[in-house]
């Protein structure tokens, strides 16, 4: 026995967003979030199906706390300063660009500010 359907080498078909005529061999199947709608679209009104849309069909296990922390150590790892002092690790920099303390001038001498540009202008005079 043959197949049931005719080859459809030379049938016309139309868009079924834009119903311009096509053959019916050039037009797809517009999928959307998976799903076949049975929809035939040209090449220029076909889309691939988006992947974002396909969020929450799969689980996504993504915790963020550990089990067992452990505490910061690394605020009295520095040990013993040039000056004499004990240093404080890595809590000693001040990280971003807009570091607390030393943003006014009334508190600059109580948290200062390591960050703070200093800068003069003056000339260089090159003598070859």
């Amino acid at each position: 026995m043959g197949n049931r359907f005719a080859s459809g080498k030379n049938a016309i078909a139309q868009c079924d967003r834009c119903d311009q005529r096509y053959m019916l061999k050039v037009l797809k199947k517009e999928i959307i979030k998976g799903r076949n709608f049975d929809l035939l679209v040209c090449p220029e009104c076909w889309d691939p199906d988006q992947p974002q849309l396909h969020l929450g069909e799969f689980p996504v296990d993504d915790p963020q706390g550990l089990r067992n922390p452990l505490p910061d150590r690394s605020y009295v790892s520095s040990g013993i300063l040039a000056d004499g002092y004990q240093g404080e690790g890595s809590r000693n920099i001040q990280w971003g660009w807009n570091p607390v303390g030393g943003a006014k001038f009334f508190d600059a001498l109580l948290t200062p500010n390591p960050l703070a540009l200093a800068a003069q202008v003056g000339t260089v005079t090159v003598n070859v």
